[in-house]
């Protein structure tokens, strides 16, 4: 019997291992003693100094979204990991840079975010997850046959499904107006304000003249969510995630970041070629699949 313990304790290893990593992985991300920094460049050297802090101190950019969109007398706000501030303020202090820091502590502010008990009720006051907002799309078509209707264009990189609402008055030959919220998975007040746009455009047609005319005359096709998996991710696993969730071949890296994967001045100033970057703008234009039908 000890024989047959012993052995299937050493074989059974490999499973445990293969198990804690996995749950390693899973595990969510927290971003306690984390702070944003607010600098305020006045001039050239100042701004090679923040270039070179990114080299000596991984930031994470908020405004501008990189470094090299980064010009004397703007505001450049970007967060910095709890053991890296220290060495960041003082690095900061030392330039004579007009600084402060915006967030003493990120996770609190996080947390704030999820305010609710009652997450899975779809509310205009808060920010609702994926499933909550598909469901929110369901309802807004079913309640409102005659304004919206809704189409799913494809599923995405993890079988997600992307849905989009036609908005207006049924008519022929009307011309149309995309709006697509959602692109970096982390700026969830971009989702929040398409399900307001649809909400007050449903709710003042018939009332508001400006917004009766609009409905009347133009069609708007409104995709809430264009980066499903990184939205589900940011309220999964990690708040600060950016970029898409799909594989870059020959990296371990995730993600590519959509709004930068456009074959349109593809991977220009703003953008980075590596794949670990937020700002990492795909192997080629349009690499990254977002969706298929």
């Amino acid at each position: 019997t000890t024989l047959f313990r012993s052995s299937y304790v050493i074989n059974m290893w490999p499973i445990f291992i293969l198990v804690g990593v996995a749950a390693v992985s899973a595990e969510p991300r927290y971003f306690h003693s984390e702070k944003v920094f607010r600098a305020t460049p006045q001039n050239e050297e100042h701004v090679a100094f923040l270039a070179s802090l990114t080299s000596a101190v991984e930031v994470d950019f908020w405004a501008p979204e990189s470094v090299a969109l980064v010009r004397p007398g703007m505001n450049v706000d970007f967060r910095v990991e709890a053991h890296k501030a220290y060495k960041v303020d003082r690095l900061l202090a030392e330039s004579r840079m007009p600084y402060t820091i915006l967030v003493e502590n990120l996770q609190t502010l996080l947390d704030n975010q999820h305010d609710s008990n009652i997450r899975a009720v779809h509310s205009y006051e808060k920010y609702n997850d994926f499933d909550t907002i598909v469901a929110w799309t369901s309802t807004m078509a079913s309640q409102n046959p005659t304004l919206v209707s809704r189409l799913q264009i494809g599923t995405s990189y993890e079988n997600r499904p992307l849905y989009l609402l036609k908005v207006g008055k049924s008519a022929p030959n009307k011309k149309a107006i995309f709006i697509d919220c959602g692109f970096h998975a982390r700026e969830w007040i971009s989702p929040a304000f398409c399900q307001w746009f649809v909400k007050e455009a449903v709710n003042t047609y018939g009332t508001n003249a400006q917004m009766t005319s609009l409905l009347n005359n133009l069609d708007f096709y409104v995709l809430p969510v264009v980066n499903v998996d990184g939205y589900a991710y940011t309220w999964s696993n990690n708040r600060m995630w950016r970029k898409t969730r799909s594989k870059n071949a020959g990296t371990t890296c995730i993600g590519t970041d959509p709004n930068r994967n456009f074959n349109a001045g593809w991977c220009s100033t703003g953008a980075s070629n590596r794949p670990c970057d937020d700002t990492y703008c795909g192997s080629s234009p349009e690499s990254d699949r977002k969706s298929t039908r």
